[in-house]
């Protein structure tokens, strides 16, 4: 019979092959083992950080600087006693408790390395790293790190271009992500809350979201919590940061967006030199926030591979720009769009590339 001739079917590779049901339980095997969230997924909380090519030394680079700011900010990071052995034992039945207790150690201690204050995730794409954080809040801990950098003019990092903080993740639909923002962006703009405010949209490996769609959704919400919540293109106190991987939206809003360089590490450093080279007089006038738009003129020797498109709210008026702004990103701001309200002030940004993933 046909069962019989498939039962006798010889299996390629000397019958070593699994069954479905065998990969599927190794799978889930891999996946659960240490308790905590292999992969970027709706419901955690972390750091996206954009790098070029090196992954690996962006990790590590990441585990440097936030245990380094994590420690300064929440103390060092605590971890259970691995000298509660039991001491001595006295026959057979000790012995097996001891080696039980050893073993109940074993699987606590593999599970508190997977519950780290910081672990990074499969993010999804190619040329992000995505931090899972604990106990921590991701956007004073990034503006923490990123005020002291530009404080100190020091570099500190080779491969981390940009690094966002991710204070809330969600599946990557228009309703998951409407109900989810209506809760989210109340602590900001919620009244008596309010602020200026920006929204940035990136997607990557995602083709079923619309960005204009998106970003009308938001600004809508965003005036419908306090109608005194105004967009503010060049300066805002607020930028609502929307990163979109696969079928998760990351989501934070952030502060001194524009200030510091749209959060990229390098550019911090370069934009606190060129400060730090003007007179005080000038200085004055940059230090107000616009200094983030004299973006540098070498962007572009730095590829960003997964750059694609840049798809940055700018300010509608090019003339406000800094000297040195990217020709490509002053000259498409008005490209296609209609009268000026909350969704359409947004446009394509430019789409060079930048070191601004």
């Amino acid at each position: 019979t046909m069962a019989a001739r498939i039962q006798q079917s010889p299996q390629p590779g000397g019958g070593k092959r699994k069954g479905k049901a065998q990969y599927v339980q190794a799978k889930r095997a891999r996946r659960w083992d240490g308790g905590g969230p292999r992969q970027l997924e709706p419901g955690i909380q972390g750091i996206l950080i954009t790098c070029n090519m090196n992954e690996r030394k962006c990790v590590e680079e990441a585990y440097s600087l936030l245990n380094e700011y994590g420690d300064d900010m929440y103390g060092p990071e605590k971890f259970a006693d691995k000298d509660q052995q039991p001491s001595g034992s006295e026959g057979e039945d000790d012995d097996v408790e001891a080696a039980l207790k050893k073993e109940v150690g074993d699987i606590k201690a593999s599970t508190e390395m997977r519950l780290r204050r910081f672990q990074s995730v499969e993010s999804g794409a190619n040329n992000v790293v995505f931090i899972r954080t604990l106990g921590i809040e991701p956007e004073k801990l990034v503006h923490h790190i990123l005020q002291d950098i530009y404080k100190t003019k020091k570099k500190k990092t080779r491969v981390i271009l940009r690094m966002l903080p991710i204070s809330g993740t969600c599946k990557a639909f228009l309703e998951d992500m409407k109900k989810y923002a209506e809760t989210f962006l109340e602590p900001w703009f919620k009244a008596p809350n309010k602020g200026t405010f920006q929204i940035v949209y990136k997607s990557r490996n995602n083709s079923h979201m619309n960005r204009e769609e998106v970003i009308k959704e938001l600004a809508g919400i965003v005036g419908s919590l306090n109608s005194e919540n105004k967009v503010d293109l060049s300066n805002p106190q607020y930028t609502v940061v929307v990163e979109i991987i696969k079928a998760v939206c990351c989501l934070s809003v952030v502060k001194d967006y524009m200030l510091f360089r749209k959060y990229n590490l390098q550019e911090v450093v370069k934009s606190a030199k060129d400060l730090s080279q003007l007179n005080p007089k000038q200085a004055a006038q940059t230090g107000n926030g616009k200094e983030a738009k004299l973006e540098s003129g070498d962007k572009s020797s730095q590829n960003d591979p997964a750059e694609g498109k840049n798809n940055q709210v700018v300010p509608e008026n090019s003339e406000e720009l800094g000297p040195t702004e990217s020709i490509s990103e002053t000259h498409v701001v008005n490209e296609g769009v209609a009268k000026p309200e909350l969704a359409s002030q947004v446009t394509e940004g430019s789409e060079s590339n930048e070191n601004d993933l």
